[in-house]
């Protein structure tokens, strides 16, 4: 029988990359890690790690182990959460990771009413972009990811993994307010000549895809992910960028202009570990998520 606190701590180690860093992550004492990692090498029957300096390597029968303990830990938060919510939603907890424009605009509406249906229900937050966000997920650090996609979807290993659309924002390109140009702002070849203000990687290469549809390469002279810094470096006349619809709902510079983008649209998902349906608690807060008016977004 495999041991999960073994198989928590082997995870832990292969995220953090030694001995050292998984102790501190985990709270736990680096004898103990090294303890641990001993017994469950015992357990299995084989080399999981290989010194390597002062660090650690994984074997490939470790990175097997972890592929798999990655999956049974998830299983088993699942069932926790799906027991624990048994008796009708009375307590429960839903921890949750969603990208900073979600946070700002659908997540607390949705908080609210989860939280006048069912007070029983702890909401836990985290910030993170949809590659860490599905991480995450996978890894039992959150029940529910809030991820977007540019019509490609996320990187990374989905099995066990149920996405379930919830919206399609349009996309604007955002230039200054008093900014003169010589084409209709709603067209990115207007700003072929212009600096360009980009995001994070997805959103750059989504940027660098539409700029090349419309033929011209963005001259990229500023990258933030901080959509509140590219309006106000928009509007400081230093260049011009794309921001989707939930940003500019979260944030909007008066200095700004924003123009609709035709027919660019970000997808909008809940992502949950395994098959339907979800622990109760997440089915709830799935609830008061769709319930949401997106009208005013």
């Amino acid at each position: 029988m495999l041991d999960l606190t073994r198989l928590r701590i082997l995870v832990a180690v292969a995220r953090e990359g030694s001995v050292t860093a998984a102790a501190e992550a985990l709270h736990y004492a680096q004898p103990s890690v090294s303890h641990h990692l001993a017994r469950l090498e015992a357990e299995v029957g084989v080399v999981l790690v290989r010194r390597a300096g002062r660090g650690i390597l994984l074997t490939d029968a470790g990175w097997l182990l972890v592929a798999r303990a990655e999956e049974i830990l998830g299983q088993v938060e699942s069932a926790r959460a799906e027991l624990a919510a048994h008796a009708g939603l009375r307590t429960g907890r839903v921890r949750l990771a969603a990208f900073p424009s979600a946070l700002a605009t659908l997540v607390p509406p949705a908080a609210a009413r989860l939280a006048a249906d069912h007070p029983g229900i702890e909401l836990a937050l985290t910030e993170a972009e949809p590659p860490e966000a599905l991480t995450a997920l996978r890894n039992a650090d959150v029940d529910a990811a809030l991820i977007f996609e540019h019509g490609e979807p996320v990187p990374g290993d989905r099995r066990h993994t149920t996405v379930t659309p919830l919206r399609e924002e349009p996309m604007y390109v955002v230039t200054p307010a008093d900014g003169e140009f010589a084409g209709p702002r709603g067209q990115l070849a207007t700003f072929a000549g212009e600096n360009w203000i980009a995001g994070c990687e997805r959103c750059r290469t989504h940027l660098a895809a539409l700029c090349e549809r419309a033929g011209f390469a963005p001259r990229i002279t500023f990258e933030t992910d901080d959509y509140v810094a590219v309006q106000a470096l928009v509007a400081a006349g230093l260049g011009v960028g794309v921001l989707p619809g939930l940003a500019l709902a979260a944030h909007r510079h008066p200095g700004v202009r924003a123009d609709r983008l035709p027919g660019d649209l970000r997808r909008v998902s809940l992502a949950v570990y395994g098959k339907p349906p979800a622990a109760l608690p997440v089915q709830a807060f799935a609830e008061a998520l769709s319930a949401v008016d997106t009208t005013v977004w």
